[in-house]
């Protein structure tokens, strides 16, 4: 295949602008299907709508996992391609989809087993439970065929192509929003399964998505073929491609773990209260998602010019993406603010519903702008294969303080549902400046910079 794109030698706005516009558009599309699940579990019922909300942290467990796999191996490939080796670039892109069937087998046993006990810590009605259970049950079965996905995807993204998975996602979002209707509510001879066909549907199109990429990876220089031989374990490999992807894999469970701790303690003020937060943390996803793209962008280029040895090009995106992104979103803060009541008035009519997701939006937009340092940090990390920092990073941001400090406003200060997440924003951004320095101090020890001469960005 001819590449339109050299990412180690085009300008780099030039990449971000290709790389990162069709992953972040996909990455709408993405948001967009999550969207469309959560306006078709409000039309089931109130319980429906706090049941997905609830399922949010087992599903991202699936998702941590996929993450993990498409920015580890994406960071692999494309280190092996910009060092000019094809064979290990295939050898990576074989053992990709290997290690997405042995987590996906591993994810499947712990949902399929303990799914019920981590929901009903949460402490809701028991109606919402059993909902949350019913759709959480037949997304882990599918489990698999999410992670071959992914897998397929990293193979595509090391390579520069965002614009294939951004079709199909386009794709799934029409999909989703056809097959929702029909699978909640039955039509004809098509029986009607209720928050299981919100499952249904979602596993129904991951696996059309699955074939269409495998075409995708096989018009590419990288081939998949379906030989015995082709799948022999080579141990170093499946190692690095473990160690690579894990630490972002276990990174983003503590995103989940967070989300879990965060429902429990948003759970004391009812059921509208996780019901608005869901919501809210939903359409959020929607503005963030600039971020994102750039993420995915910043560590395909940086990963392929670690390879190498270009330096200073890996400084160069660094910072362009972190200006870019406060941008984005300082631009989305403002308009979340003013819309905030609007967003979630979309997905629920009860007033209570309402305060609680709007409330959440209004201080969540004084956040957002923080956002861009933590995910163009965590991309230099993959790209510089210091994927252990990630962990750290999110183990304090997202579990450690995010605990402490909502303990002790709720239960040493007296706080309300506002207080908690005004305690988040300050944490956010002292933990960005922190940040800063850290990946400043990693590039002056790897690139062996003088650091009087190393600019902070």
């Amino acid at each position: 295949m001819e590449r339109k794109l050299n990412l180690t030698s085009s300008p780099i706005l030039k990449l971000l602008k290709n790389i990162a516009i069709p992953s972040m558009t996909g990455s709408i599309f993405q948001t967009l299907f999550n969207l469309v699940d959560t306006f078709y579990a409000g039309k089931i019922s109130y319980e429906a709508l706090a049941a997905l909300s609830m399922s949010f942290p087992l599903y991202f467990i699936i998702v941590s996992a996929g993450i993990g796999i498409v920015a580890g191996c994406n960071s692999l490939i494309a280190n092996a391609i910009g060092t000019r080796n094809k064979i290990a670039a295939s050898i990576y892109s074989y053992h990709s989809i290997i290690y997405g069937i042995l987590i996906s087998i591993v994810i499947t046993l712990i949902g399929i087993f303990f799914s019920y006990d981590l929901l009903k810590i949460m402490g809701n009605s028991r109606e919402t439970i059993f909902l949350a259970k019913e759709y959480t049950d037949i997304i882990f079965y599918g489990t698999i065929i999410f992670l071959i996905l992914t897998s397929l995807n990293s193979i595509l993204y090391a390579q520069g192509d965002t614009k294939t998975y951004r079709n199909v996602l386009f794709v799934g979002v029409i999909a989703n929003i056809i097959l929702n209707p029909l699978f909640i509510f039955g039509f004809y001879f098509f029986p009607a399964f209720g928050i299981a066909g919100l499952a249904i549907s979602t596993i129904l199109i991951q696996l059309c998505a699955s074939v269409y990429l495998f075409k995708k990876v096989n018009n590419t220089e990288i081939k998949i073929s379906f030989k015995l031989s082709n799948f022999d374990i080579k141990r170093n490999f499946l190692i690095n491609i473990f160690n690579q992807c894990m630490p972002i894999t276990m990174a983003l469970f503590l995103v989940a773990t967070g989300s879990y701790i965060l429902l429990f303690f948003i759970g004391n003020f009812g059921d509208a209260a996780v019901a608005g937060y869901g919501a809210a943390v939903r359409f959020e996803h929607l503005f963030s998602l600039p971020v994102i793209g750039l993420n995915t962008a910043v560590i395909s280029i940086a990963s392929q010019n670690f390879g190498a040895k270009r330096y200073g090009r890996i400084k160069e995106v660094y910072s362009k993406a972190i200006y870019l992104g406060t941008i984005i979103m300082c631009i989305s803060g403002i308009l979340i603010y003013i819309l905030s009541d609007l967003i979630i008035a979309i997905f629920s009519n009860d007033l209570e519903v309402i305060k609680f997701g709007s409330t959440y939006l209004k201080i969540a937009a004084f956040i957002g702008p923080i956002y861009p340092v933590f995910f163009i940090s965590h991309a230099l990390f993959t790209a510089l294969k210091k994927t252990f920092l990630i962990f750290y990073s999110n183990l304090f941001r997202m579990l450690i303080l995010p605990f402490i400090i909502i303990w002790t406003i709720l239960n040493v200060m007296n706080g309300y549902f506002l207080d908690i997440f005004y305690g988040l924003l300050i944490m956010n951004w002292i933990l960005g400046f922190v940040m800063l320095l850290i990946a400043r101090g990693l590039m002056i020890k790897i690139f062996k910079e003088d650091k009087k001469a190393f600019f902070l960005f």
